[in-house]
């Protein structure tokens, strides 16, 4: 099972960092994604990254383009989400889950493996 942190109560044009992590296997070899799910609304593909880069900002959701960016520290097992510039409509629950290397995909139901999400709020 994967964890995600770093969720939490942030402003208007604040930002936040998420992790995903899991012990029981290494991230080093998947595909990992990002999505978020707000309410009354569908999950949606935010990034992802595969296993041979450190670094993405090719994001699905054109109202994220510029502001999330992706990365991966495979020394720590860690994926990262990088959120700057937040805004209301940003706040949902944001999970991060794994697929074979087969490329990158936005598609939910390519993933396995996900996690049980981590709350993101903006608000004043």
């Amino acid at each position: 099972q994967l964890v995600e942190s770093g969720g939490g109560l942030v402003q208007p044009g604040g930002s936040l960092t998420l992790s995903c992590i899991t012990s029981e296997f290494t991230l080093d070899s998947y595909v990992v994604g990002w999505f978020r799910q707000a309410p009354g609304k569908e999950r949606e593909g935010l990034l992802c990254i595969r296993q041979s880069d450190s670094f993405s900002n090719t994001a699905y959701v054109e109202s994220v383009k510029g502001r999330f960016t992706i990365s991966r520290d495979n020394a720590k097992h860690t994926v990262f989400l990088q959120m700057q510039i937040l805004r209301h409509e940003d706040t949902a629950v944001y999970y991060c889950a794994t697929k074979p290397d087969y490329g990158c995909s936005s598609y939910v139901g390519a993933y396995s493996y996900w996690g049980q999400g981590t709350q993101v709020t903006v608000s004043s």
